[in-house]
């Protein structure tokens, strides 16, 4: 190994967003008491838990497991007034949870998630029988479901601007008394529904596919232990910094060819641009080369991403050209455009267009201060970006907590560990 060549780094990851918001919900759900190992501790999470503690269920929290006592009835309470601050799976979950019991349940959010869609799934609940009523804005919090138990049937769903609406309902569906035919007529992020379908498995439910169709049978969930995954998401910023860094190697223990969560697959775009990658049973590994080359990929399936390519895409050889993420404009902020106007202040030339944006090479030697639009993964993404431009800094880091309380003292130690030299 040469002289100069950065210290290999091993990274102990938070738990994954996405399994542990699903988690929470199916722990509620089933029958018995489920024990969750290594969830995530972050705004969003303590959040649904909190939620979950409003509507009457029993959430035991301690450092390294929560204990969660389910009900398959519903709701212990039968009035309730849930604030689910900035998480959308919170906001879209619980609404779904709740009408499974008997009951009035109101649920607000903040300002951030207020502006968030939600219509598609309200008008499938509706379309189920539920009473559900949005106070302000149609389709957005805050909103009452005054609760009689779903009896189940056929619905059809439009999943195009989140994959969370599909999930909502299947995870509602074992709860139903006749069980869900879901017919969905567009499909983003699908990899985070293959999520929900191995985790209900997990919990006792199998669901079969039949083309468009989804089909949930009744009886409900079982309890188990169930051990959270890494973050895929949040390992994509350290993967990519690796890739940024000649020589950097960066491995993440817990993900690997098992894992569950679609985004994991951010290393194979890296894999396109130059870096090396290894993908093993039970870790991954990505280090840097010194080249980044220019690609043009649809990130349709794993768009949480999009920012770190896009925060990296300056430093490759020639153009970058993100393709069919149309849904990351009604996210925390619309990504596409923070994207492009934070890359636009360091001196970098974006194109964009409704779902797509292109970024060519090249930045100014010293950096902006980075404008956050209130989004955790701006301001994560654009810490990668930092390893290669001096001087970047954030109008609001601490948005991060939403999902990763720690990241910026982890990113501190990272290029401390790069700065080691073997």
């Amino acid at each position: 190994m040469p002289a100069d060549t950065p210290a290999p780094q091993t990274l102990s990851l938070p738990g994954s967003k996405s399994l542990t918001a699903r988690a929470l919900f199916l722990a509620a759900a089933a029958d018995g008491v489920t024990t969750l190992v290594r969830p995530l501790r972050s705004d969003d999470t303590e959040g649904f838990a909190e939620g979950l503690v409003r509507l009457g269920y029993r959430v035991g929290r301690t450092p390294d497991a929560w204990q969660v006592d389910g009900r398959p009835q519903g709701p212990a309470v039968a009035e309730a007034d849930v604030y689910c601050r900035d998480g959308a799976t919170t906001a879209r979950f619980l609404p779904t949870l709740a009408a499974a019991g008997h009951g009035t349940y109101r649920f607000d959010a903040s300002s951030q998630m207020r502006r968030r869609p939600l219509l598609p799934l309200s008008r499938a609940l509706r379309d189920l029988g539920v009473d559900l009523r949005h106070e302000e804005a149609e389709g957005h919090h805050p909103l009452t479901v005054r609760a009689a138990g779903v009896e189940g049937g056929e619905v059809t769903l439009d999943a195009g601007q989140s994959s969370q609406y599909l999930t909502a309902l299947l995870l509602l569906g074992p709860l139903t008394r006749r069980g869900l035919r879901i017919r969905v007529t567009d499909l983003v992020s699908a990899p985070y529904v293959e999520i929900t379908l191995a985790m209900m498995r997990a919990f006792g439910v199998a669901v079969a596919r039949e083309g468009d169709v989804f089909v949930v049978p009744p009886g409900g969930y079982r309890a188990t232990t169930y051990a959270i995954e890494p973050d895929a998401s949040t390992a994509s910023y350290f993967f990519a910094a690796a890739a940024v860094t000649p020589g950097a190697e960066v491995t993440v223990p817990g993900l690997g060819t098992g894992a569950l969560q679609g985004d994991l697959g951010f290393v194979d775009v890296l894999r396109r641009m130059g870096a090396e990658v290894s993908v093993g049973a039970t870790a991954t590994t990505v280090r840097g080369t010194g080249e980044l080359r220019g690609l043009t990929v649809n990130m349709r399936d794993i768009s949480d991403t999009m920012p770190t390519l896009a925060a990296i895409a300056p430093f490759a050889s020639a153009p970058v050209r993100i393709e069919d993420v149309a849904n990351t404009r009604v996210k925390e902020c619309d990504r596409l455009e923070a994207c492009a106007e934070n890359l636009r202040r360091l001196g970098v030339r974006v194109a964009t267009g409704p779902d797509w944006i292109e970024i060519r090479p090249g930045t100014v030697p010293e950096g902006v201060e980075v404008t956050s639009y209130g989004d955790h993964r701006i301001v994560m993404s654009f810490a990668v970006t930092g390893l290669r431009v001096p001087g970047i800094s954030f109008d609001d880091p601490g948005c991060v907590r939403k999902t990763f309380p720690g990241f910026h003292e982890a990113f501190a130690d990272l290029r401390a560990g790069f700065a080691d030299r073997h």
